[in-house]
C-alpha cells in the first residue's frame, strides 16, 4: 500500500494545496505553493491564474496582471482568466481594459457573472468620475 506522504509532488496538486490557502486568505504561502507548482511546469496557466489570485490578495496588483497575462497568453481560451484579470483591472480603475477583458472572458464562456461584473462598472466609473 502506498502512504499519501509517497505520492510524488505534482504541479497539480500544489496548484490545489495554494488554492486551499488562497480561500483561507493565507496568501503569502499560497504564491509561494504556486511558484513551486510552476518550478514544475512553468506553462500550467491554471496555475498562473491563481498565482494572480494570490498577489491580488497580497495588493501587489502589477504582479498579478502579469501572471493573468501569462495564463492567457499560454491558454488564449482560459475564461476564467480573463474574467480575473478584468477584476483587477476594474479595482486598478483601468476600466476600457477591463471591459475588453471582460468582454473576452464573455465571448469564451459566458457566465452570468461575467456580465454583472462587465455591466457594474459603469456605475462604478460614474461614482469614480463624480467624486
Amino acid at each position: 500500500m502506498t502512504r499519501l506522504h509517497d505520492q510524488p509532488i505534482t504541479a497539480e496538486a500544489l496548484n490545489a494545496r495554494g488554492c486551499a490557502l488562497c480561500e483561507q486568505a493565507e496568501f503569502t504561502q499560497a504564491l509561494n505553493t504556486f511558484d513551486q507548482a510552476l518550478a514544475l511546469d512553468s506553462r500550467y496557466s491554471t496555475a498562473w491564474n491563481n498565482r494572480g489570485n494570490a498577489l491580488s490578495g497580497l495588493q501587489r496588483y502589477a504582479e498579478a496582471l502579469a501572471a493573468y497575462d501569462r495564463a492567457v497568453a499560454l491558454n488564449p481560451q482560459y475564461h476564467q482568466a480573463w474574467f480575473n484579470r478584468g477584476k483587477l483591472l476594474t479595482e486598478m480603475g483601468a476600466y476600457g481594459n477591463a471591459v475588453a477583458s471582460y468582454d473576452r472572458a464573455i465571448a469564451l464562456g459566458d457566465n452570468p457573472i461575467y456580465h454583472h461584473a462587465r455591466s457594474s462598472i459603469w456605475l462604478k466609473k460614474q461614482l469614480v468620475e463624480t467624486v
